[in-house]
This record gives C-alpha cells, sequence and structure tokens, in this order.
C-alpha cells in the first residue's frame, strides 16, 4: 500500500493533480512527484482570463494559469490547460447570479468543487487512466469503518471542510489531500525546499471571477435589467430609504445600507431579510436576526444512516468563519433536513452552507433554504 492507500507503487500509480498556480497545489504536485508517483498536472480555464490578469488574489487568472505551467516544468510533470469556459458559466456564474437575485447569499466556490472540480474534473482524471485526483485543499481523508471519511485539517486557520461538504461517499474513494496534516507555513517551507518560484505568492481572498469584490456588478453584467431599486423598510413596516439593488446587501449586514442614522432609533440596524419579489431590504435591531430553527436542502450525507426525522446531536457551521454551534439534526426522505440550534444564532442567511460535525468529521450539509426564530 503506497502513501495515498493505493495498492501499487507509486512509479504505477497516475494521479492527477488539480493546479490552480498557487503555492499549495504546486506544492500538491511536487511532493507527489518527489514520492515517485506518475503525476500529471491539470489547470482549468473557467472564464475569460483576459478580464482579470494581473489581479492579484484572482486565483483564476491568467497568470495562475503561467505559474502553474512553470512549476510543471520545474517539477518535470506533464502539464494541460482545459477550457471549461462554458460549465463553469452555467454551472457556477449563472447559479451565483440567480441566487443573488433570489435574495440569498451564494458561495460559488463550493458549486465550483461540487459542479465543476469533483465532478467534471474527476472524471477526465479517470478517462486519463489516474487513480487519484489529487487537490490543495486544507482537509483530511481518513479511512473508517464504513469507507473514506472528510475531516477537518489539522491547522484549523487553514481548515477548508465547511467548501468540501458536497463532495459525495464515490468522490471522496477517488480524491486526496495530501496537505491537510500540514500547517500553511509548513507548506510554504515545502515549496522552498522545491524552488518554487510560488513559495511566497499570496493565498487567493476573492472570487476568481470577482476579483474586485464587487458582486453586485458581476451579477448586473449577468442578468442585464435584473438589478431594480426599491424601499429599505423597517421591520415595523417605516419605509427608511431607497436601495438599487438587493443584490448588495446580505442578511446580517450592519455597514453600508446607505439609511445613515435615523432620528429617534437606539439600536443599531441590521438587514433582517430580503424581499426580492417585492424589492425591499427589510431592516431591524440585532435581536430580530435570531433564529433556532433552520430548513436545508440538497442534503450531501457522509455519515452513518439515519432513521427519517430521528435527532442527531452535532455540532454546525453556518458561515465559514464563524465557530461550530450545538444543534440537533433531523433528515428526511426528500434530501432535505431541519436544524435546531441549541441556542439561537445571529445572520443565518438562505443561500450560505450548513455543515454538520461530529468532532473532527464532516457529516455532511446543505443549502440553508429558510429560517424561523
Amino acid at each position: 500500500m503506497n502513501s495515498l492507500g493505493l495498492p501499487k507503487r507509486p512509479q504505477d500509480t497516475r494521479v492527477v493533480v488539480a493546479m490552480s498556480g498557487g503555492v499549495d497545489s504546486s506544492v500538491t504536485a511536487a511532493v507527489l512527484r518527489e514520492e515517485g508517483y506518475d503525476v500529471v498536472g491539470i489547470t482549468l480555464q473557467l472564464y475569460d482570463h483576459g478580464l482579470a490578469v494581473m489581479k492579484a488574489g484572482a486565483c483564476c487568472a491568467g497568470q495562475d494559469i503561467y505559474d502553474a505551467r512553470q512549476v510543471a516544468e520545474r517539477i518535470g510533470i506533464p502539464h494541460y490547460v482545459l477550457d471549461y469556459e462554458g460549465r463553469f458559466s452555467q454551472d457556477v456564474m449563472d447559479d451565483f447570479a440567480d441566487s443573488y437575485l433570489r435574495g440569498e447569499t451564494p458561495i460559488p466556490c463550493v458549486r465550483c468543487n461540487q459542479r465543476v472540480k469533483f465532478r467534471d474534473l474527476l472524471n477526465t482524471a479517470r478517462d486519463l487512466g489516474a487513480e487519484a485526483l489529487a487537490t490543495g485543499h486544507y482537509v483530511r481523508r481518513l479511512l473508517g469503518p464504513q469507507g473514506a471519511e472528510l475531516h477537518r485539517a489539522v491547522d484549523p486557520g487553514k481548515d477548508q471542510s465547511y467548501f468540501l461538504f458536497a463532495t459525495t461517499r464515490d468522490q471522496l474513494e477517488f480524491l486526496r489531500f495530501p496537505l491537510g496534516g500540514l500547517t500553511k507555513p509548513e507548506t510554504r517551507a515545502l515549496a522552498e525546499r522545491h524552488g518554487l518560484e510560488v513559495a511566497a505568492k499570496p493565498d487567493s481572498q476573492d472570487i476568481c471571477f470577482v476579483p474586485d469584490g464587487d458582486y453586485a456588478a458581476v451579477v448586473a453584467k449577468l442578468r442585464p435589467g435584473s438589478v431594480e431599486p426599491g424601499d429599505i423598510v423597517h421591520i415595523d413596516g417605516r419605509v427608511l430609504g431607497r436601495h438599487q439593488g438587493v443584490v448588495h446587501y446580505t442578511v446580517g449586514q450592519r455597514k453600508g445600507l446607505g439609511i445613515g442614522g435615523i432620528r429617534g432609533e437606539d439600536e443599531a440596524l441590521y438587514v433582517v431579510r430580503l424581499e426580492p419579489g417585492q424589492r425591499r431590504v427589510v431592516v431591524g435591531p440585532r435581536r430580530d436576526l435570531a433564529r433556532s430553527v433552520v430548513s436545508v436542502r440538497e442534503v450531501n450525507w457522509l455519515g452513518p444512516a439515519l432513521p427519517d426525522g430521528a435527532g442527531l446531536e452535532v455540532s454546525v457551521k453556518l458561515r465559514s468563519a464563524q465557530p461550530p454551534a450545538a444543534a440537533t439534526w433531523r433528515m428526511a426522505a426528500d434530501g432535505t433536513a431541519r436544524l435546531e440550534l441549541h441556542e439561537p444564532q445571529h445572520g443565518v442567511a438562505p443561500g450560505q452552507a450548513c455543515v454538520v460535525y461530529q468532532n473532527d468529521r464532516v457529516l455532511g450539509g446543505g443549502w440553508i433554504a429558510g429560517t424561523a426564530p
């Protein structure tokens, strides 16, 4: 059994590495190549890179394709760039725009993993005769009694398990995450040891097709004429001002509401909910954000089988940067779930991911469809 848990010698084992041009995927390829694996590097062209060339922190910009190619040459592996623009536009960018117009707060990186990298690229890796697809994600794949399990990374500050909840059991059998047991400084040290020019390259900060962070402008470009102005309304019914489109707002937002200081208000105001059908942004004090029940759709379950409606005590993350919260999870036969939070949480936004954990293991998750006090 080799280091990837496969039965052949490394030199007889082909591994495709998804190379984004960043330090993490570059080190993944270099480490596997050093161990003797038959490594093939693949970089995906996901959108018109000419729009973002040299935009620092944009993970799919043209510069990143160049960097990935340079790393491949340095470590001596074949490297291919695949044009996935059509798939990415339909499965990720269109979904992103439509979600915002529905008043949701989408996470396109999850959709990209779910619909492009871990579906289409994984199938391409199999077509190339690979026995595994390796990525630079900070997450661990461990073997349990029922097969491969998904676990948090060793480095809590870099853990990316929240963004990989949609990984299926079948995909998890084929995927490998060599960096899950490393810290970021250890990864950069490996890049330096291998002489990789990307050793000091900054991490990606923005969504790749929104390199300047202006989500609303992207939605307006993808859906011309659909971003319409409307009222900003207090939860008690008072009209406080006007907005230029619900896509500029998300549940829990406090700053940049565009209503200034409201005379007579002794509490800060937050976005409590969005009503895109009426083009309304509803605001109120923080206490009106408290939610104890969350409905979840498109559940991907990696944990043990649960009877319909049975409660399971878990911890959940409702946003990537929030700490886990204790909750009871109840599955339904139709692929949805009900989450009952032990303590109310604030700023739970439809469209975000609800990821379920037991200790460090990812049991699964889904998309937040709605909430209730």
